[in-house]
């Protein structure tokens, strides 16, 4: 594959257009400004950076690299293994029904390719890290690459989320994305580094948020 066509499959992966359904979570953030800690701008990048450093640089980056392995590897006792491990987790009923959606979704997407065949096997519960990993594989994408997209993507989507809950601009947002790109290319780069016993999210109120979340009154997004 060219580096054109690696790049196409990249922006691909990382699309809002990629039908999955992951506009429809915010992952914590509407009771988080209904509880009043996320209600402008510097509330929102707060929050928004806080769970890229703590959670998704240290949860779902380096369980995507794992998964990607055992993918590659055809090792499906990994391939459970980390499966159950991030699911395990996941602190709160709503990130686990989110990600068995939007990870089953996405390796529909794929159709009958061996990789995304290989990660619905008995066993592997479905995971928004298990289908980057799978759909990174069958559409060539470097690891380096898929990592950026993961995070990118999850970016993306939190802060389309803020412009409706806070509510922001489509300016204020803008902000948002550029002053997080070089903080998405560090947690990229150092994920794959990161051993076993240095995994884990260390996120209690986004734990909280997103419980709350659940029997919140007034919603728009789901759970």
């Amino acid at each position: 594959m060219t580096d054109a066509a690696a790049l196409c499959q990249t922006l691909r992966l990382a699309s809002p257009a990629l039908p999955i359904g992951a506009y429809a979570y915010s992952q914590g953030l509407e009771a988080a400004a209904a509880k009043g800690w996320a209600v402008d701008e510097a509330g929102a990048r707060d929050w928004i950076e806080g769970l890229l450093t703590h959670a998704i640089a240290r949860l779902d980056l380096p369980l995507l690299c794992r998964l990607r392995k055992a993918l590659a590897a055809h090792d499906h006792a990994a391939l459970v293994y980390w499966s159950h491990y991030l699911r395990a987790s996941r602190e709160a009923r709503e990130l686990v029904d989110e990600d068995r959606v939007i990870g089953t979704s996405l390796l529909r997407l794929l159709g009958d390719h061996a990789y995304a065949f290989e990660a619905r096997a008995e066993g592997v519960p479905a995971s928004v890290p298990l289908g980057f990993a799978a759909a990174s594989l069958a559409w060539a994408i470097p690891e380096p690459s898929a990592l950026v997209a993961y995070a990118w993507a999850w970016l993306e989507n939190q802060v389309a989320a803020a412009l409706k809950i806070v509510p922001l601009g489509q300016s204020a947002g803008q902000r948002l994305l550029s002053g997080m790109v070089d903080l998405v290319a560090q947690v990229a780069t150092c994920a794959p580094a990161l051993g076993d016993e240095e995994l884990g999210a260390l996120a209690p109120g986004f734990a909280i948020a997103c419980a709350h979340h659940e029997t919140q009154y007034t919603r728009i997004f789901r759970s």
